[in-house]
């Protein structure tokens, strides 16, 4: 019996392994995507740094609903390629697209027409709004882009080809990197464009990166980016990814634009503080990469154990994962504490900037251990088995009835210190804990949400 259970335990770490450490390449890249941009633009000045960190909250926004679109697709699709249905695959896929493609388009033509409108919801400073305004322009193109690729990379993680997304954004952040630094600092003959470089570097990668997804698409047997199976129809499906997808949405979307909020609220406390937060932002990063690799790796490993019927074994599962995810938090909270003095020796800051920033890195030691239970359980040991609904009404409630309001109310009715407001909003993930927690050991979660007869 002994001998069965550690042999369990080590299948399961096994394929976590497998799963985690491609993803965790790509986080890792998307980070050092983000801190390139910040470090780079640290050469040109503050108020750039400070723009385009106000403006890249639309893309964390944009983000957000196609990780919820993408979790909606990967929900079902980890379970029906368990079951072995591939076409209940395509089908999915398909009804991502139509949606992703519909919400591309409405944010590129709002960026391309009516930019200044959009950062004058974060800042009222006349110079970061011209700045931003010029990037969010350029980023219209990579609107466009994003909404089909990041549909096609989840299908691709919730069938197991984690190596093969992983691939093409390493293609990406790379070709990123390299001409963030071509356009920023004008390179090789070409014209200086400070912080428009950046989003002109993302557009182009992201570009490349949709012609890479048509490739692996031509060679692929089974999973493809067929623009086609958006005509497929089964009402059965259609439901059940509204159903999975629609809360899972909702709740990504309204994390992210509230936590969008934190950004206006610490936007209209100075430069000074919004200069800080975009290292603390980078770094922060950093230090949930593990986390958020094992939330997206458990979730496509359990939705798949779930989709063969092993219920118990996906129970089991769970609570390794959250051995696993506490861990993952400690560590996290280990690098950004090693990682502070080296930011503050490095950034080049007003002396009040510098201040805010040595203590929100500090803050964030902690912060990451709440991010990283509540992520695993929300989005990664809930969504596996078709339970969408629990994150989205805990997540809205958290940070629209208690976080968001405590911000504004700190910030601009008590007007407190400026690391005062950000301390009560690195509150968020732990005022949740109890109900996740509660949510989790009540086994509501575990669920098989296939179906047999989809298509008559």
């Amino acid at each position: 019996m002994q001998k069965t259970i550690t042999k369990e335990n080590s299948s399961f770490f096994n394929q976590i392994l497998k799963l985690v450490l491609p993803i965790v390449v790509q986080n890792l890249l998307s980070a050092a995507v983000s801190s390139a941009d910040v470090v780079m633009l640290n050469y040109v000045g503050q108020s750039s740094i400070s723009a385009v960190s106000l403006a890249s909250q639309y893309a964390s926004v944009l983000f957000m609903v196609y990780y919820g679109l993408g979790t909606g697709a990967t929900m079902l699709c980890a379970q029906y390629f368990g079951k072995g249905d591939m076409r209940a695959i395509q089908a999915v896929e398909g009804i991502a697209l139509r949606f992703s493609m519909v919400i591309s388009a409405v944010f590129a033509g709002v960026a391309l027409t009516a930019p200044d409108v959009m950062m004058r919801l974060f800042t009222n400073d006349p110079e970061l709004i011209v700045i931003g305004a010029s990037y969010l322009r350029c980023m219209s193109v990579a609107y466009l882009c994003w909404g089909v690729t990041e549909v096609y990379l989840a299908v691709l993680r919730s069938v197991g080809r984690v190596a093969v997304s992983t691939a093409m954004n390493v293609l990406a952040f790379a070709l990123n990197v390299v001409l963030n630094a071509v356009f920023i600092f004008g390179l090789f003959g070409a014209p200086k464009l400070g912080a428009m470089g950046v989003a002109i570097a993302t557009s182009v990668s992201r570009l490349v990166e949709l012609l890479a997804c048509f490739i692996v698409s031509f060679f692929s047997r089974d999973v493809k980016l067929d623009f086609r199976y958006m005509f497929i129809r089964s009402r059965l499906l259609f439901r059940d990814f509204v159903r999975l997808s629609l809360p899972a949405l909702l709740n990504d979307v309204s994390w992210g634009v509230a936590f969008s909020m934190y950004s206006v609220i610490i936007g209209h406390l100075g430069t000074d503080a919004v200069a800080a937060n975009s290292f603390v932002g980078v770094v922060r990063n950093f230090g949930t990469i593990l986390c958020f690799g094992l939330s997206s790796a458990g979730g496509i490993l359990l939705g798949k154990v779930i989709g063969e019927n092993k219920i118990k074994e996906a129970e089991a599962d769970a609570k390794k994962l959250m051995m696993l995810t506490v861990i993952s938090g400690a560590i996290g909270g280990l690098i950004i504490l090693a990682a502070t003095p080296f930011v503050l020796k490095y950034a080049d800051l007003s002396e009040q900037a510098m201040h805010y920033l040595k203590y929100m890195l500090l803050i964030n030691t902690y912060y990451v251990m709440g991010a990283a239970v509540n992520t695993t359980l929300i989005a990664g040991v809930f969504r596996a088995g078709g339970d969408s609904r629990f994150g989205c009404i805990c997540d809205t409630i958290d940070m629209w009835c208690y976080a968001v309001p405590l911000g504004f109310f700190a910030a601009f009715v008590l007007k407190l210190p400026v690391l005062w407001v950000y301390f009560l909003l690195c509150t968020d993930e732990f005022v949740k804990w109890p109900w996740v927690i509660r949510h989790y050991r009540s086994k509501k979660w575990l669920n098989n949400i296939t179906r047999d007869d989809l298509f008559e």
